[in-house]
């Protein structure tokens, strides 16, 4: 019942089957207590019917005060260690499951995270578990035990009376092969459901995040149009979901209530023809009151059960993507990055088509080509940020892709263009590049990479908040914190995505003096779109179409009279132009 595919369809963990078994078995335990409890019940009304038509004694008053209380002492505990065990050891699974999806998505290739959007992600990681939890904590035990406890309720009312048990319990089946049977519906509309609440994250979070652009270009009112229609189809289409799932629950129980009137039907006829007495009736009329008990719960939420597929199938696609793996160490001779015919993919169109070149180590090696050509494809795959489809890409003589991605990454800086800093204080962004640096240290890559400048002039010097992603920086501010970071971690290799392509003249000085210092003895390899920005490389590779055009130095380069040289007159054109 709990074998491995029960914990695949539920995503849960093997915690979390274990903690589904002991809330099914103290639902089958609360179930038979309550049995108890009709039990005693049917004694002490057998007991005053035999004093009023046979005048037996009546059960002591004493012994019914003590079954009562043993009875409500039982319920207590029993129903205490229900809870424990549905809710309480849940709401530790909910937490494993969200530390456990958070580090599996730390080691996959970020080849994956180009396939899925933030919005899709965060609604697996915070809705999907949610819904996930509710299945967890309110359906799972809660449905096992009743099936388990009903089972052994029936035997015994078999035992008693076959005839009766049948009458009973014959919706219950029933019931249930309805709810089974629209469970593909059920799971279809929590489909469409699903895929409109995306859309309804992704169009939020699309404004929140362009809302510049759609301020500076006048078109407020056209995107709300669209965001409130993205929400109205969703609501549309949960209202059609909750309606197609409530006409089978709802069908259900009346199903299944239906056995109290096949009960009261077949007793009657069994006492008139004198198969019966009444007090056997009667226990079948007090277990009825709480055999169907159990399911009430599990009955209105058993649709969830199925909609939640939804939400499991998208947490297993999660654990299912392969995990960037390798060697736990990195002992490399050398820093050399040599490409042997590397090709790449995003999908079927290629990308990189037998790329070769060498980024010797105390060397500047610089990629330039067009738009699209693969040079910043190239920098990432020399990190493995990406994993290579063809070829093989080598550091020191080792194959990286034999190389765990954090081990590797322990001997690599990057800077790029588009800097990520955190709402947190400029000391703390600078010390992610050094995990324990002590303030000193912080404070010297700070002033190595020009930063001492601005960061005075800020109310709490180092320990101001600089905002989501510094927005209360400049641009070259924060691209010298990036620097800074870098200059920190002091690693073999360095990898520069265009730098200083959006600062201005000062800024692009100052930065490029924080670089200078950056860049000594260490293995470089640059993306260059300006091409005065690598007049002083020691290699330039040039891409075209994903694959290496020409290379050489500078001055080899424009010797040959290739796309190097065009694209250089080109750039030298465009400084020329003027406004007529």
């Amino acid at each position: 019942m709990f074998g491995e595919k029960f914990q695949r369809k539920y995503a849960l963990t093997d915690q979390g089957v274990r903690n589904t078994k002991k809330g099914t078995f103290w639902t089958v335990i609360v179930n038979l207590v309550v049995m108890g409890g009709v039990s005693i019940l049917y004694l002490v009304m057998s007991g005053f019917m035999g004093a009023l038509t046979e005048g037996s004694p009546l059960p002591g008053s004493a012994i019914v005060l003590g079954l009562l209380v043993l009875f409500a002492l039982l319920s207590f505990v029993t129903h205490l260690q229900q809870y424990k065990a549905t809710y309480g050891l849940v709401y530790n699974e909910v937490k494993t499951t969200r530390l456990s999806l958070a580090e599996r998505l730390r080691k996959l290739p970020l080849g994956y995270f180009g396939k899925r959007d933030l919005a899709d992600l965060t609604e697996t990681i915070m809705g999907d578990v949610n819904r996930m939890e509710h299945v967890w904590s309110h359906v799972l035990g809660y449905l096992y035990g009743a099936y388990i406890s009903t089972a052994i309720i029936a035997v015994c009312l078999l035992v008693y009376d076959w005839r009766l048990a049948v009458a009973c319990l014959w919706g219950v089946p029933v019931a249930f092969g309805l709810l089974f049977g629209s469970r593909k519906i059920a799971a279809r509309n929590a489909e469409r459901t699903k895929k409109a609440a995306v859309r309804v994250s992704d169009g939020i979070q699309e404004a929140l995040e362009n809302v510049r652009e759609i301020r500076a270009t006048n078109q407020e009112e056209r995107y709300l149009n669209g965001l409130n229609q993205k929400i109205d189809e969703y609501e549309r289409v949960t209202i059609q979901g909750e309606l197609g799932t409530g006409l089978f629950v709802n069908a259900a129980s009346v199903i299944m209530r239906l056995g109290v009137a096949t009960t009261i039907l077949v007793g009657a006829n069994l006492i008139l023809s004198g198969s019966i007495d009444f007090m056997l009736l009667f226990l079948f009329l007090l277990v009825i009151t709480r055999v169907y008990a159990p399911f009430d719960q599990s009955l209105a939420l058993i649709a969830e059960m199925f909609v939640s597929q939804v939400s499991a199938d998208r947490m297993n696609e999660i654990y299912d993507t392969p995990k960037a793996e390798g060697a736990e160490k990195f002992e490399p001779k050398g820093h050399d990055i040599v490409f042997e015919h590397v090709g790449f993919s995003y999908d079927e169109k290629g990308v990189l088509h037998d790329v070769s070149f060498t980024a010797k180590e105390g060397e500047v090696t610089a990629l330039v080509g067009p738009s699209g050509s693969g040079k910043s494809t190239c920098a990432r795959l020399a990190a493995r940020l990406w994993d290579i489809s063809k070829g093989v890409i080598r550091v020191g003589g080792v194959d990286i892709s034999t190389v765990d991605p954090e081990v590797l990454l322990r001997d690599y800086s990057m800077v790029f263009q588009d800097v990520v800093l955190f709402d947190d204080t400029v000391m703390e962004n600078i010390r992610l590049g050094k995990r324990g640096a002590t303030d000193e240290e912080v404070r010297a890559a700070a002033k190595a990479a020009n930063c001492d400048e601005f960061v005075h002039r800020l109310p709490q010097g180092y320990n101001t908040p600089i905002g989501e992603n510094g927005a209360k920086l400049s641009g070259g501010e924060r691209q010298r914190i990036s620097i800074a970071r870098a200059l920190l971690k002091d690693a073999p290799i360095v990898l520069l995505d265009e730098a200083t392509a959006s600062l201005d003249v000062e800024n692009e000085t100052k930065v490029q003096g924080a670089l200078s210092r950056l860049l000594a003895g260490k293995t470089v390899l640059v993306i260059a779109h300006r091409m005065r920005t690598v007049e002083a490389a020691d290699k330039i590779v040039v891409l075209a179409d994903g694959r290496v055009a020409e290379e050489g130095t500078p001055a080899e380069l424009m010797d040959k009279n290739g796309l190097y040289r065009r694209m250089v007159e080109l750039q030298r054109q465009s400084a020329g132009w003027r406004l007529n």
